[in-house]
């Protein structure tokens, strides 16, 4: 199903809500049909999304639209391939890359994709089972996969192997290359507060962490310029364009409240599937513990989410939420030019430690600039 270009939420009606109901009713979070977008359906919508690691807002934008629709596929439903203008993706896709890792077949993440390392893992499949090596995972593919056990037991073959990538691209930053996706941007400002526009604070955060990035060597591309606000797939298009190393997303946060503030970092994982961004995950700690050690921002710790930019970038990819611009607190220190510089400094020394081995590394806080291997 094509995601639609609304939005809905309670009081909507129509064909779409009906078409969403009856979907949430399939999945077993929703009881009665109708055509209306009620309290009982906000609840569903919201009880989803926290499985899938969604936003939590009982609202039906396109990311929840597409998970939804997602959610309804199961292995051996329709037929898999690859088609690179438009991959395929579902929970059927998540069972096929789960399967095709526990019996010791390369793929990349399961992340429910089915692109071409998925492409490739079937075809080796198939190969090896005599069955016709075409990529395409059809009922005899499907009833291949019922039949063998696991040959691989114990740890995650992704994550050895993300791991090793990250080990033979060595220490240095000169050479890498790493996307820099300021949030928002164009006629969306995102949050408001204190005279400060999040769009804007992002892309100034951008371009110091860019400035930095390029003085030691690294390929530093932003997702946007000023002006530009592309949605979340065409972030994460570009970003897989550029053949990036990893990613960083930056955004602030905002809430009705405003004694809500600190920072937060997120990373692809869904706990529903085991699925994990294993170099996401070490990223976003380090990112996470750099900014907290070198401000006063309150620690509000890293969190698994599905969202695209972090679900569909090839490389590792992390989401910051850097302090609440509806907070007096926060909002006063990210107006500060220095305090940016401080956010800055910090996120590259992250990068950096990313690549450092452990007898390189430096403690959390203690490494500088200066000191960066380039």
């Amino acid at each position: 199903m094509e995601s639609p270009h609304g939005v809905y939420r309670i009081g909507d009606s129509g064909e779409a809500v009906a078409e969403i109901v009856g979907k949430l009713q399939r999945l077993g979070l929703l009881t009665g049909g109708h055509d209306v977008y009620d309290e009982a359906t906000a609840h569903a919508v919201r009880g989803f999304q926290q499985q899938r690691g969604l936003m939590i807002d009982g609202v039906v934008g396109p990311q929840t639209y597409r998970a939804i629709d997602d959610a309804r596929w199961r292995l051996g439903d329709r037929l898999l391939t690859y088609v690179p203008s438009h991959p395929m993706s579902g929970d059927d896709v998540l069972s096929l890359q789960a399967k095709l890792q526990e019996l010791g077949f390369a793929v990349a993440r399961i992340d429910g994709i089915f692109a071409a390392d998925t492409q490739r893992a079937v075809t080796e499949f198939q190969r090896n089972m005599g069955l016709p090596a075409d990529g395409t995972c059809g009922p005899s593919t499907f009833k291949a996969l019922q039949r063998i056990r696991p040959m691989a037991t114990g740890g995650r073959p992704d994550a050895l192997r993300a791991r090793e990538a990250v080990r033979a691209a060595g220490p240095r930053l000169s050479g890498k290359t790493v996307v820099i996706d300021p949030g928002h941007g164009g006629f969306d400002y995102g949050w408001e507060g204190y005279g400060l526009r999040e769009s804007d604070i992002a892309y100034d955060l951008a371009a110091r962490i860019e400035g930095r990035l390029g003085a030691t060597g690294v390929r530093a591309y932003l997702s946007r310029g000023r002006d530009q606000g592309p949605d979340e797939l065409e972030r994460a298009a570009f970003a897989n364009e550029t053949d990036a190393n990893l990613c960083v997303s930056l955004h602030t946060d905002g809430s009705m409240n405003p004694a809500a503030q600190g920072v937060a970092t997120y990373f692809y994982g869904n706990d529903l599937h085991g699925a994990t961004s294993s170099v996401g995950e070490q990223f976003a700690g380090l990112v996470q513990r750099e900014i907290v050690a070198r401000t006063d921002l309150l620690n509000c710790h890293t969190h698994a989410k599905t969202w695209d930019l972090l679900r569909r970038t090839k490389m590792p990819a992390v989401r910051l939420e850097i302090g609440y611009v509806t907070n007096p607190h926060d909002s006063a220190r990210l107006a500060d030019p220095a305090f940016r510089d401080v956010i800055a400094e910090a996120i590259v020394v992250a990068i950096q430690r990313v690549y450092l081995p452990p007898d390189q590394d430096a403690a959390t806080g203690m490494l500088r600039f200066g000191q960066l291997t380039v």
